[in-house]
């Protein structure tokens, strides 16, 4: 089959070099020139593992293309897939901008019959615009309309492991229009996705609306256990208890399962905060409030300041001369994606408290840099202290135990697997004060105090968190700080 993915980006290009490594010719359009000559010199703008790996072999067998103009590209298409972005609006809605102008163009080149497949998050009700932008284009053409029809097909990719999701899928939503169209539809999409069907029946067939809702309600779904176990880790660690045995013992319960029941941070990336807002501003139209869903979201929020909480309780609101180092600044492990990482907070609240920030991610160091520049350049109009200043207090180094040198605690913001097993020993002779402060709960709490580490989890029976109320002066913070200080191991 011929399959055109409009849009190069995350979920367009896993969706083509997938795609086309079923055996599918395949095309791939963006609007993005340097972008598409990357792509055709087999390189990538993102990084996923094996996805690099797959583009260059199916370039070189001739079943993958990138090109900018989608005239060309759409000739003799079975299948076109919708796949640009969905960014928010002010309100928190999805942007369908780039949809619908998308569509549009499409409408100037479509030819009978074709299978329009939004793949894009979108709310409920797309499918319908994108069908009427169409036809009017059609209308232009003197094209009868039902040369078409236009379906959701959305992504559950998960980023580091999106090639994996889409070869061995545990599901394939599709939801298809009532009438002729939509059965000759459904009867392409069942060819196209029978590779992936081959050993048991993976696909959920629905009708347009349930599909389209599907996604947001299981990335609200995902994000909302999450936002749960956060709580239940605020709550650990007012009552002493360890909430990473709280998650094992819930997590037991098959009706429940260990899947997304984490304390950390919070969530970020360019699903789980875009989608939960998207969803609430959905409900709103309909005249309902998604209580459940704005409250995970209001969490996610607060989330963000618990490590920020632990290191004013230690070294008091004003950190100049402090030197902090930093593992992990992408959103989570095996991407460089820094869209909505909990670390952007971080660093911009220890930066303008006056610390020194020495960092370690392992690919996503030059992303982090751009977001740190763009968020300073946000929230410092009022400063004292120049953007290039704020910049030249936040260091890149290629080595984990380049961070803690000298360091006077360590941030743990993002698990990637070089940081799990780290020498505890080395540490202790390089640090400054032995401090961890634990974002995504790696180390065991009883090993690190009894190595003499002054440690903070998530939940996990803290120290510093014992030490007194979220948002004290700094004189008492202060005074607290000495007074741990004292009692702090040699």
């Amino acid at each position: 089959m011929k399959v055109v993915v409009i849009g190069a980006g995350y979920v367009g290009l896993v969706t083509a070099a997938c795609l086309a490594e079923s055996g599918n010719r395949v095309v791939g359009v963006d609007q993005d020139k340097a972008r598409i000559s990357l792509l055709q010199a087999g390189g990538i703008p993102i990084w996923e593992p094996g996805l690099e790996d797959m583009v260059q072999r199916n370039l070189q067998a001739n079943r993958l293309s990138f090109t900018t103009h989608m005239d060309s590209a759409m000739v003799g298409a079975d299948v076109v897939f919708l796949a640009v972005g969905t960014p928010p609006s002010e309100d928190g809605s999805a942007d369908l901008q780039h949809v619908l102008s998308a569509a549009r163009q499409m409408g100037r080149c479509l030819q009978p019959f074709t299978v329009v497949v939004n793949k894009s998050t979108v709310p409920v009700g797309t499918a319908g615009q994108v069908q009427a932008v169409i036809e009017s284009e059609l209308q232009v053409r003197g094209v009868e309309p039902g040369g078409f029809a236009v379906v959701s097909n959305p992504e559950f990719l998960k980023e580091g492991a999106a090639v994996e999701d889409f070869m061995r899928p545990d599901r394939i939503v599709i939801g298809v229009p009532p009438g002729e169209a939509g059965a000759a539809a459904r009867q392409i999409m069942t060819r196209l996705y029978a590779p992936f069907n081959r050993h048991h029946e993976r696909t959920v067939w629905m009708d347009v609306a349930s599909a389209e809702l599907t996604k947001y309600a299981a990335n609200a779904m995902l994000a909302t256990r999450i936002s749960f176990m956060n709580e239940m880790a605020l709550l650990a660690d007012a009552v002493g208890a360890d909430v990473d045995h709280v998650r094992r013992g819930i997590g037991a319960d098959p009706r429940i399962g260990h899947g997304f029941l984490y304390a950390g941070t919070g969530y970020g990336g360019s699903c789980f905060p875009k989608d939960t807002r998207a969803l609430v501003h959905t409900a709103a139209q309909h005249g309902l409030q998604m209580a459940v869903v704005e409250a995970a979201d209001a969490v996610n929020v607060r989330q963000r300041k618990v490590l920020l909480d632990g290191v004013t309780r230690w070294f008091g609101a004003d950190l100049t001369g402090k030197r902090f180092g930093i593992w992990g600044l992408a959103f989570k492990p095996n991407t460089n994606d820094m869209r909505e990482a909990p670390s952007r907070t971080i660093l911009v609240n220890l930066l303008r408290r006056g610390a020194t920030l020495v960092a370690c991610d392992p690919v996503a160091g030059r992303e982090a840099r751009d977001a740190l520049e763009s968020d300073l350049a946000a929230a410092c109009t009022d400063s004292a202290e120049p953007l290039k200043g704020l910049m030249g207090r936040f260091l890149l180094v290629k080595q984990p135990m380049d961070c803690v040198a000298g360091a006077d605690a360590l941030l743990v913001l993002t698990e990637w697997k070089c940081f799990h097993n780290p020498d505890f020993d080395a540490m202790t002779a390089r640090m400054r004060q032995r401090i961890i402060l634990d974002g995504r709960n790696l180390y065991d709490p009883e090993v690190l105090q009894a190595a003499g580490f002054v440690y903070q989890g998530v939940g996990r029976r803290n120290e510093l968190a014992r030490m007194g109320p979220v948002g004290c002066s700094l004189a008492e913070s202060e005074r607290l700080a000495d007074s741990a200080r004292a009692v702090m191991p040699a």
